[in-house]
């Protein structure tokens, strides 16, 4: 990768270039570009699915002919409020879920493989909560961060069980199916990689692939749900794309799921991580909570 940006640095002359994350930005007299990894996956080949799918919100590919990097047009982005750039992604996310969808032809271990990945999840985080349990209780003084833990663990546990019943539930629906809605998913979903412009962007498109839009919704609310209000961005959802009654209780017990607490060697880290943690926990029961209010009603 190296040898080929100094060939790109000679090639497009950058009077300045700036290291972005996993990305260069060149800056020079004809325009501004982006380069970045080439991955296994041919970006020529998607842009030209995505087109002829009538679907247009990405940046330009400049040139691919390199074995390692890819070269972009860099969009500079405007400023605009968080939660209507949020709105906006979510607009252009249902609009590639929409125009992307068709249906797979299933069996039932398809199901039961996703089923039991998500079920060894579960088990693991109960088994590593239980053990942490335990060994704390024991503590004739605790750290703050390991009071937090205890002070707060039966959210821990209650999450952990509502995701393992509603995965039961879930499957229950799911099992005769033989049909399953997939679509093209970016499968990197968050605000950091969307860009309004004079038209919406959706960047670093690598990680794409096939599969349940559920993959897009629950990458979204990992990366940005302390930074907005998702209720909104879920409504907005399900007004343009909806979700099935299955997708939707997929999507609710998989982000009701618990982080994996991390204790630090520093006590300042272990009682932020512990903190997220909970954060999460909470801010995902409020968004939850009301769906299953509305389902229990009818």
């Amino acid at each position: 990768m190296n040898r080929s940006i100094e060939v790109l640095k000679q090639i497009y002359k950058p009077y300045r270039y700036t290291i972005m994350g996993k990305a260069l930005i060149l800056n020079t007299s004809s325009g501004d570009f982006v380069v970045k990894e080439k991955k296994d996956k041919s970006i020529k080949d998607l842009y030209m699915y995505l087109n002829s799918r009538n679907f247009h919100n990405f940046p330009n590919l400049i040139d691919e002919s390199r074995s390692d990097v890819n070269v972009y047009e860099y969009i500079e982005g405007v400023s605009m409020p968080i939660e209507q750039k949020a709105l906006d992604l979510v607009d252009v996310l249902s609009n590639l879920h929409n125009k992307t969808t068709f249906y797979k032809t299933v069996t039932s271990d398809d199901f039961k493989e996703i089923y039991d990945k998500i079920k060894g999840n579960i088990l693991y985080l109960q088994n590593y909560y239980n053990t942490l349990y335990d060994s704390i209780k024991k503590e004739e003084y605790m750290s703050p961060s390991h009071y937090s833990f205890i002070r707060n663990s039966y959210k821990l546990f209650a999450a952990l069980d509502f995701s393992n019943s509603e995965l039961d539930a879930w499957y229950d629906l799911v099992r005769e199916e033989t049909k399953k809605r997939v679509s093209l998913i970016h499968n990197k979903v968050s605000l950091d990689h969307f860009v309004k412009s004079s038209e919406d962007y959706l960047i670093s498109w690598e990680d794409y692939r096939i599969d349940t839009p559920v993959v897009d919704l629950v990458t979204f609310y990992r990366n940005n749900y302390f930074d907005i209000h998702f209720d909104v961005v879920l409504k907005r959802y399900f007004e343009k794309t909806g979700l099935s009654a299955d997708e939707k209780k997929l999507f609710f017990l998989i982000i009701s799921i618990p982080k994996k607490i991390e204790f630090s060697n520093t006590e300042f880290h272990s009682v932020k991580n512990v903190r997220e943690a909970l954060d999460y926990l909470f801010i995902t029961e409020e968004l939850v909570r009301p769906y299953y209010a509305i389902e229990q009603k009818n």
